[in-house]
């Protein structure tokens, strides 16, 4: 990437972790969670996309689809989200499997569904994370996803030659994914002294966040191969879409929470 795309990349990351940021922790944990709801909702938008749907009546059709999911996985999940969360773990191995088994094509109906399997159990997973737990956490694990990215990006550039998933995303790299698996260990390493949580812990929870959040990217790159499309959206320059932006962590959060619940039964 030459630089100036570059620094364009960095700047829209540095403004939109900024706004996210302000919100969280200014903002009442309802409203936190409603505004992340609003951003998964543009997500369902450019979802659209991956079925087709023209930009209008039915985008905004399937934009109400998924509100009403996050209604009810809200209302459904009170103070226990375990059951969904461990749904969306059923999803991401089926996810790894189709990615496994890539090229091949994804019918219509199943990539609705997977709208649905994504967004819900992801936005529900950082909405709990953000009233049960508090913001910290919430920007914590945003921290574990943007290292894994950042880690593999870099690294990849820079030393990348075998690649990953060539049918899928040629620009990954085997080399990208240690790079961000070091960086992630670094970031773990760091939030175990923040919180006061054992290392081993959080050096496995973050491991395996990073690695779900890899299967998270592969999917979604799935998903737009099968629309013909190069990205979700552009929302954001240098990034694209917001699909393109929380696919790794719609896959990562549930893993995350399910995790931090585990560690409390521990205590």
């Amino acid at each position: 990437m030459p630089a100036e795309g570059l620094i364009k990349r960095l700047v829209t990351a540095l403004l939109a972790i900024s706004a996210v940021a302000a919100v969280l922790f200014l903002t009442p944990r309802m409203a936190g969670a409603a505004f992340l709801g609003a951003i998964v909702l543009i997500g369902a938008w450019e979802w659209g996309g991956f079925l087709a749907l023209p930009a209008g009546a039915k985008r905004v059709g399937y934009m109400l689809v998924v509100a009403t999911g996050l209604t009810l996985a809200w209302w459904l999940a009170g103070d226990s989200p375990m059951p969904l969360m461990l749904l969306a773990a059923v999803w991401w191995v089926a996810a790894f499997i189709m990615v496994l088994r890539y090229p091949v094509s994804v019918p219509l109906p199943l990539v609705l569904l997977a709208g649905l399997l994504i967004l819900v159990p992801g936005w529900l997973a950082l909405a709990h994370l953000h009233v049960a737990y508090g913001p910290q956490w919430v920007m914590y694990f945003f921290v574990l996803i943007a290292a894994a990215d950042s880690g593999a990006y870099f690294s990849g550039r820079a030393f990348g030659q075998t690649r990953l998933a060539p049918h899928v995303s040629p620009g990954k790299t085997w080399e990208g994914v240690i790079g961000g698996l070091l960086l992630v260990a670094v970031m773990a390493g760091a939030g175990a002294w923040w919180f006061g949580m054992p290392l081993v812990f959080m050096l496995s929870l973050g491991i395996a966040v990073a690695l779900i959040s890899i299967v998270g990217d592969l999917t979604m790159s799935v998903f737009k191969r099968n629309a013909g499309l190069k990205d979700s959206g552009n929302l954001f320059p240098g990034h694209g879409g917001v699909l393109d932006r929380i696919d790794s962590m719609a896959a990562g959060a549930p893993l995350f929470l399910i995790g931090l619940g585990w560690s409390q039964q521990l205590t």
